[in-house]
């Protein structure tokens, strides 16, 4: 029997793990990118294209390799635990080729028009014209993946800020950066204190005269964590998420806060939060307290209004300067999606952050439309895993997701992945690993919760998940082992088991007062 068509719309990370997801549940996809190539944020390219993404030559991934992985394609173990952007390209070239991807990719085809077909309410199918070498073309789906993320329309609130239009300096969004060598000896404004917005600041600074950072708050954490380790890997644990869940918000907030802080003071480096740890998504930047000390960057409030040579801040200081770099995020787009409020409403609601309520049939899936607290692949691959079977089962599942709009993106990494994980059935069983592999029960609760686990059990078991939760910190330790120093023993693996209980009961016994 035929498999359903569906079309998959995009070829970068969320649309590659679309594909194969079609591919293990027996649909048939179609995948359709506008560009040459995969790749879609991760591919740089030093011209912008209005309409794709754009990403800056120095770009490095903020989410370390091993929970960054497709769920059963790990890293090479030699790549190091924070990617640049070419090495991620290369990696999702590897990936295409070992599941053969590539022959359901049709490239330099737009999406012009999604529309559902008249006959909606009972087939669930949709009309997709596809433009290709200047012609256009129809086709029927029975299902749509929307896999184009939101880093494509950049947002330029140019009408937050009186007088820009007669500054004389040149102003960008971020999304149009790609080197610094052209600004060398600019005076510079960034304006924001995301990721990018730290990263341009900090590059920009090694050519600029001077570099400001704009911006009412900030909480700065590092890539780098306790003992060395990736802070995802330390963090992101089952063990910690449980811990969570034990603990008030409060002490939570003051544990981190606290923890941010011995690092250095935010207060006295101008970057205190006004809200509380857990209220915001924060920034993370390993060189930005180090050019703030230098001098290199200078952390100014928000910008009051720009004259034709400065910039006045709400402080009542004012700069002189040549460029501005407004770092201020992305409108959420969907340009190809008839504009019907039966489609998607107005706040963009979305059960799961996949399935938007209003359809009578689930047959329009977004997929990596968030901004998760960790890696985007594992929840785009896991939102799609999920997706799939809702195509394959339409009227047994359709109760699901009736009246659950939800319209904030931000989510907690392993709460949410659990949560899809349950939907079909590969949510890791503690209980039932404990009685098979004591081993590997312990790393799946106190190690990383890597997306490996989400292969363990059920549908699309992969025999190497168990390897490779087993391995996971010999490919995080790999990369840095480029210098073996003969002296130094080990600590034993029972030592340290012993250690961090007694430390965690002591820390239990101070808690308690």
């Amino acid at each position: 029997m035929r498999g359903k068509r569906i079309a998959v719309i995009g070829a970068g990370v969320s649309g590659l793990g679309a594909i194969k997801s079609c591919l293990e549940e027996g649909l048939e996809p179609t995948c359709f990118e506008g560009s040459s190539d995969i790749g879609g944020l991760w591919r740089y390219e030093e011209k912008t294209d209005s309409g794709r993404p754009s990403i800056y030559k120095s770009v490095i991934c903020n989410t370390s390799k091993e929970m960054t992985a497709y769920s059963d394609f790990p890293f090479p173990d030699h790549y190091p635990n924070y990617v640049h952007n070419s090495r991620i390209l290369e990696y999702l070239r590897m990936y295409t080729k070992h599941f053969n991807l590539m022959k359901y990719i049709q490239f330099l085809s737009k999406i012009r028009g999604v529309r559902k077909r008249p006959d909606f309410s009972s087939t669930g199918q949709w009309d997709v014209v596809v433009e290709a070498e200047g012609k256009q073309k129809s086709y029927v789906f029975d299902g749509i993946m929307v896999c184009t993320g939101f880093y494509a329309d950049p947002f330029l609130p140019l009408h937050n800020f009186p007088g820009i239009k007669k500054f004389k300096g040149q102003y960008m969004q971020s999304w149009e950066y790609k080197i610094p060598e052209k600004f060398q000896g600019k005076r510079i404004i960034v304006i924001g204190i995301r990721n990018s917005a730290a990263d341009l600041a900090i590059e920009l600074s090694h050519v600029a005269a001077q570099v400001f950072l704009s911006t009412r708050w900030g909480t700065i954490w590092s890539r780098v964590w306790d003992n060395g380790m990736p802070v995802d890997t330390v963090l992101l644990t089952r063990f910690n998420s449980v811990l969570n869940k034990l603990y008030p918000t409060f002490l939570i907030n003051r544990w981190a806060e606290n923890k941010l802080n011995a690092r250095f003071n935010h207060d006295i480096y101008g970057l205190q939060p006004q809200h509380r740890f857990l209220s915001y998504q924060n920034t993370l930047s390993d060189d930005l307290p180090n050019h703030i000390i230098s001098g290199r960057v200078l952390i100014k409030p928000n910008v009051r209004e720009f004259t034709e040579t400065s910039a006045i801040f709400e402080d009542g200081t004012e700069e002189d300067v040549d460029v501005v770099v407004f770092a201020t995020g992305y409108n959420f787009s969907f340009p190809f999606l008839e504009n019907n409020s039966t489609v998607l409403d107005s706040q963009l609601s979305m059960f799961k952050y996949v399935f938007p309520p209003q359809l009578e049939k689930p047959t329009l899936a977004f997929i990596g439309i968030l901004q998760p607290a960790g890696a985007i692949i594992p929840i785009s691959e896991l939102q799609s895993r999920w997706a799939v079977r809702v195509f394959k089962a339409i009227e047994s599942l359709r109760f699901l997701f009736l009246n659950s709009p939800r319209t904030s993106r931000k989510v907690q990494y392993i709460d949410y992945m659990d949560e899809l994980a349950s939907e079909i059935r590969v949510k890791p069983n503690l209980f039932s690993l404990f009685l098979w592999d004591p081993k590997l029960a312990m790393e799946v609760f106190f190690g990383p919760c890597t997306p490996y686990q989400y292969r363990l059990q059920g549908p699309g078991r992969w025999d190497g998940a168990q390897r490779a939760i087993l391995t996971q910190k010999e490919r995080i330790v790999k990369p840095l082992r480029t210098r073996i120093l003969s002296c130094g023993q080990p600590v034993p693996c029972l030592l340290r088991s012993v250690c961090a209980a007694l430390l965690f009961i002591l820390t239990l016994v101070i808690l308690r007062g």
